[in-house]
């Protein structure tokens, strides 16, 4: 793994030791601040060209295109808003997506199930354990973006969202977001209306470099990748963690982010 992830800079497989928890302490810190934090570089940039090249034959042939007209809940009705209420404004995502049973012997997947990795998202977390998804399909998906496609506005599922990109655009494809737009307690509805609608001057925007992993507070931070623009198609890997064992997809969630169940 050494030759894949900056364990240098970043020594996750040090748990326990003092730069180990240092390096925990600056990601809790940065989450509690920003709801977010990034690790530029955690993928060497000859590992990066490497997972480029495993994953671009299959994104070429195999990938699925998911195309769908969405409100940001993901949800045909949320109770205690009308249908025309302006934060159900429906957006376009379009991508294309290859799932975890298509990239098993990739360097992606040896990252995703690295034990040291899962722990070290635990801490900053502050889980005190995170197992791998046992889903064949959403346990680790790649993402790719070509010209003129988006992720459009939308919350998580999950507390926390972990990204990691593979390659970068010529140009757009940032991301995109709100932090703690609403709570358990407080949907804000109308501060969700003013994100859709471009009016929310707390909402941030960030360029992301190749090899840099991302981990933010996805479930009650809208979020969104900007339409990618040029011949570079934007490649981001998507790793699902849960705090229980065992977590699988639907067969009816299978089929709307993936077009199949098995």
């Amino acid at each position: 793994m050494k030759n894949i992830l900056d364990l240098d800079r970043y020594p996750i497989d040090q748990e326990g030791s003092k730069a180990w928890h240092t390096m925990v302490a600056q990601a809790v810190a940065e989450l509690d601040a920003h709801g977010m934090f990034n690790l530029e570089g955690f993928v060497r940039p000859d590992a990066v060209q490497k997972l480029v090249d495993q994953v671009k034959p299959v994104m070429d042939t195999q990938s699925y295109i998911h195309k769908r007209f969405h409100n940001i809940y993901f949800q045909s009705n949320i109770p205690g808003l009308e249908p025309n209420h302006p934060a159900l404004r429906k957006v376009e995502t379009i991508s294309q997506t290859l799932c975890a049973d298509q990239i098993l012997d990739s360097v992606v997947m040896s990252i995703y199930q690295y034990p040291p990795f899962a722990r070290f998202l635990a801490a900053t977390m502050g889980k005190p354990q995170l197992h791998v998804m046992q889903d064949p399909l959403a346990s680790v998906n790649v993402m790719a973006y070509r010209s003129g496609e988006a992720l459009n506005w939308h919350f998580d599922r999950s507390e926390f969202t972990t990204t990691l990109l593979l390659q970068a655009p010529e140009a757009g494809g940032e991301f995109e977001y709100r932090t703690d737009l609403r709570s358990a307690n407080d949907p804000n509805y109308a501060g969700v209306a003013e994100v859709l609608e471009g009016r929310d001057p707390q909402v941030k925007r960030i360029q992301l470099e190749a090899g840099t992993l991302n981990v933010f507070r996805g479930k009650n931070t809208a979020h969104r990748v900007t339409p990618v623009k040029g011949q570079v198609d934007r490649f981001v890997a998507v790793f699902s963690y849960y705090e229980k064992p065992g977590v699988m997809f639907s067969d009816a969630e299978r089929l709307g982010f993936y077009g199949r169940v098995s």
